[in-house]
């Protein structure tokens, strides 16, 4: 058993300290671009670090605390599945849960190395089988949804990953925190004191790369800025600051990012799906004439029904990416396919053969 004194006084110390202690940043004002990156590599540089298993406090004792189910604390939750796992198990040969490196621990071969390899900021409880799929997939919007079916959790994840290209897409609910930890591992290793060098790259990386870099910036800078952080996300900061002793600067100040990555020159991202052109362009539906089965592929979230000439509507549904609809009982004629993405409708023609 790992002596409970030790947890005990890390929790004491994370109450007495939740907040950003005064004058943290202070250094950091009038900064941007890489000055402002290099201070702030100061700041969170030499953080105490923890083993990554050990008979004392290490990650999984961490992990317990900072990915705690917050409706019941005997719990973590999946990162990327949402599953709730039984916090005590620990590995557990396979039947429990373990810890995903989200900055992926070969891009740079950080390994479980002492340091980057078990710098908690990174680390996020996972299932098993959900973490073996992500992999060291690149962060990138994807196509097909991962449904777990192997593990000791199994279901429906909100993740998406592809059949063509080495990326991964997690839930909604935790692309701003991916973001930002991929921040916070490209600002904290700059390549001293023996450490690896991390830099974000636009370019996917394929997955027997051990290059310092990972992917897809412009995807990471877009989901930073759709999922805010929230207070699950500056809870984990404190904890870990109780630990480790530094913080997740982009936790703390969300501006700091647009201030290193996206400077005055720099093109603004382009805006995803902000106009009538841009949607219909990202809407697809195959075939059409259809005869049996016709796939509707949309962002997800796309509303869609499909109305007969009378004005009757015979399909509705909402679109994950790609849906598949029956169409072989209905009438041979012409149909009208009316989608709908956030307050924007686009009509098209749907041809049902014979």
């Amino acid at each position: 058993m790992k002596p409970q004194l030790t947890l005990f006084l890390a929790f004491l110390v994370f109450s007495l300290s939740a907040q950003i202690p005064e004058g943290y940043y202070e250094t950091t004002a009038g900064l941007d671009g890489e000055e402002l990156k290099a201070e702030l590599h100061e700041i969170i540089n030499d953080h105490e670090i923890y083993t990554y298993t050990s008979s004392n406090t290490d990650t999984w004792d961490i992990l317990k605390q900072t990915d705690k189910d917050p409706e019941d604390g005997s719990y973590v939750i999946g990162f990327y599945s949402g599953f709730k796992m039984d916090a005590s198990k620990e590995y557990d040969n396979g039947n429990g849960w373990n810890r995903e490196h989200v900055w992926a621990k070969s891009r740079g071969s950080l390994g479980t190395n002492r340091g980057p390899g078990t710098d908690v900021h990174n680390l996020r409880a996972a299932d098993i089988s959900t973490n073996s799929a992500r992999n060291n997939r690149n962060f990138d919007e994807a196509d097909d949804q991962y449904i777990d079916e192997s593990g000791q959790h199994q279901g429906e994840t909100d993740s998406y990953t592809s059949s063509s290209e080495w990326i991964w897409e997690p839930r909604d609910k935790v692309k701003g925190d991916v973001a930002r930890i991929l921040f916070y591992m490209a600002t904290r290793y700059e390549g001293t004191n023996g450490e690896p060098d991390l830099e974000l790259r636009e370019e996917l990386l394929s997955n027997d790369s051990n290059e310092p870099y990972h992917a897809r910036l412009s995807v990471l800078l877009k989901w930073h800025e759709e999922d805010p952080v929230d207070e699950i996300e500056r809870n984990r900061n404190d904890v870990i600051y109780s630990f480790q002793e530094n913080r997740n600067p982009f936790v703390d100040h969300p501006e700091f990012v647009s201030l290193i990555w996206e400077g005055e020159e720099a093109e603004e991202p382009e805006p995803v799906l902000s106009t009538k052109e841009e949607i219909k362009n990202k809407f697809k539906f195959y075939p059409n004439p259809v005869k049996t089965n016709f796939t509707i592929d949309a962002p997800r979230g796309t509303k869609f029904t499909v109305i007969d000439s009378t004005g009757k509507v015979i399909i509705e549904n909402n679109s994950k990416r790609k849906t598949q609809n029956k169409i072989a009982s209905f009438n041979a004629g012409i149909y009208t396919l009316l989608t709908q993405f956030k307050d924007i409708e686009i009509s098209f023609q749907l041809i049902k053969s014979e």
